[in-house]
């Protein structure tokens, strides 16, 4: 039998198959929410503040008020009454319940909030990848719930037996479908530069600037599709993939090598700072 999952719904906690949501809530309407995932080793949150800048961030975006010392205390609840030492925290807020489904949301609505925490191994796993356009909406970098096209096109490669996609905008490359894009080219790192079409994801901004202090460079640029079908090796990072090596991309006939001093170099740099 498995354990239920403890969660936190407008303050109040509880196991998440008890947590009840209007179908008025605009989350569900909507998607007029956004949401942050938070990870944890040893029971220690991995670069909390800079997730919680995040979602403030995104807060301001969409004009939502939020509480953020409240959104502060439900996480931290969340792992630390975890039966676990290692995961992640799932955590989204929502502007509201509206009396009746409008585009345009009354004034004043009760922020909603919602998390739960899960158990998470950081495995080393090589991935199969496919590269497609890129169809989401023009502010990817806001972390909302609008995960569509995300979820269009991971579905559409799953069906070639992929793990992930690489998303590119008229062959410029943006990111992967939940995670950013490194890959060596000449004995460089690369990944594309931060615009309205990438999130600015933590684990990719924690990787730059820890190769910054072992002075490896990082060159944030524009890239296009044939410079990943150059390169010698290729990577995507997230909160839950930490450092996941790409072994090849299907639909452009692309292998790399998983053991690239570069990328071994990346990983163990990174993994010594923050999953050891």
């Amino acid at each position: 039998m498995k354990t239920p999952l403890k969660g936190v719904f407008n303050g109040a906690f509880d196991t998440v198959d008890n947590i009840k949501i209007s179908p008025f809530s605009r989350a569900y309407t909507f998607s007029d929410s956004l949401y942050e995932v938070v990870p944890f080793f040893n029971s220690t949150a991995i670069a909390f503040d800079h997730h919680i800048k995040r979602l403030e961030f995104s807060a301001s975006q969409l004009a939502m008020a939020v509480d953020l010392k409240k959104v502060i205390f439900e996480i931290n609840s969340l792992i630390t009454s975890s039966e676990f030492s290692n995961g992640y925290v799932y955590y989204q807020v929502t502007r509201g319940v509206d009396p009746l489904r409008s585009h345009i949301h009354e004034p004043n609505l009760k922020i909603e909030t919602f998390g739960y925490a899960k158990a998470h191994l950081f495995q080393w796993k090589p991935l199969r990848v496919s590269v497609c356009d890129d169809i989401r909406w023009g502010r990817c970098d806001i972390k909302s719930t609008s995960l569509l096209g995300n979820v269009m096109s991971m579905n559409a490669a799953k069906l070639d037996n992929c793990d992930e996609v690489i998303m590119h905008k008229d062959n410029l490359l943006t990111e992967g479908g939940a995670s950013n894009l490194f890959f060596v080219k000449n004995d460089s790192i690369c990944t594309p530069a931060l615009n309205g079409n990438i999130l600015p994801g933590i684990t990719r901004a924690l990787l730059i600037n820890e190769l910054k202090n072992y002075n490896i460079e990082v060159i944030e640029d524009n890239f296009r599709l044939e410079d990943l079908s150059n390169a010698s090796c290729a990577w995507l990072t997230s909160s839950t993939k930490g450092l996941a090596p790409i072994s090849e991309i299907s639909n452009l006939e692309s292998h790399f090598d998983l053991y690239h001093p570069l990328f071994k170099k990346s990983e163990e740099i990174f993994n010594k700072k923050f999953l050891s």
